[in-house]
């Protein structure tokens, strides 16, 4: 539905509002203070259209881990050629990533999920926390039908001391390939190959038929969400122990 919203807008007219309005009062609201934040999936590149039409110097923020496949980065230069925004690229700290690799090898994601989340930890969380210390505000791609963990996706709440909007929280697959068809948006290449979800190349496949829209992401796994911790936990179980080995990683003297 559309509404006009007021700079001053309540958070429930903000949860009636239809996604383009919610993403234009934001930027309106925030200007320079609100981030975009996007790994360019599907989701992602509608946000950034709907951005994009409303202002070229609203603020995109992605993440490269080190990791990711080079259809993601080739991307970065078709948002860069087609919008005509910069892309504010953040990197995990170079220490952490060696202190890492040292104590458990390159490839430690294989070895059990807290070993998993401590590299996404490093690679993802700790990076985006501290960009986002920039902005009082900030947009995700979410949907409540990309699997079950996103099922109770709020599309407006207060997360660590700034307002985090899912505007995209109640489309469905269909309504965000329909947008993407209407409005021409580019689609990251893996999607031609099979994929659903996309993250870093080792940790992503292409999902099978009947499979859930993550499944391929950390599709070893058993009995786990596909989730890197940004949004939400992968394993409420495992946390202990990955804040264990972030200690470890942290206070590696060498």
């Amino acid at each position: 539905m559309s509404i006009d919203l007021k700079e001053n807008a309540l958070p429930g007219d903000l949860e009636q509002a239809d996604a383009a309005d919610l993403v234009r009062w934001a930027i309106h609201r925030f200007g320079t203070r609100l981030a975009i934040v996007t790994s360019f999936q599907v989701e992602g590149m509608v946000v950034v259209d709907m951005a994009a039409r409303v202002s070229r110097s609203v603020r995109l923020v992605t993440l490269d881990t080190g990791r990711l496949p080079p259809e993601t980065t080739a991307m970065m230069r078709e948002v860069r050629e087609r919008y005509g925004v910069e892309i504010e690229t953040v990197h995990p700290e170079p220490a952490e990533i060696e202190a890492m690799v040292r104590l458990h090898g390159p490839d430690l994601f294989l070895d059990s999920v807290p070993r998993r989340m401590l590299c996404c930890h490093l690679r993802k969380v700790r990076p985006l926390e501290r960009k986002l210390a920039e902005f009082d505000a900030w947009i995700a791609g979410l949907r409540r039908g990309q699997s079950e963990t996103r099922g109770q996706v709020q599309r407006v709440e207060y997360a660590d001391g700034r307002l985090k909007l899912s505007p995209l929280a109640d489309w469905t697959s269909a309504d965000v390939e329909a947008y993407t068809r209407a409005h021409g948006v580019p689609r990251h290449p893996l999607y031609a190959q099979g994929y659903t979800s996309i993250g870093c190349a080792p940790c992503t496949r292409a999902t099978r038929p009947g499979e859930d829209e993550r499944a391929g992401r950390w599709w070893w796994e058993q009995g786990t969400a596909r989730e890197c911790g940004i949004h939400f936990s992968a394993d409420g179980k495992a946390e202990r122990t990955v804040d264990v080995l972030l200690r470890e990683v942290l206070q590696d003297p060498r």
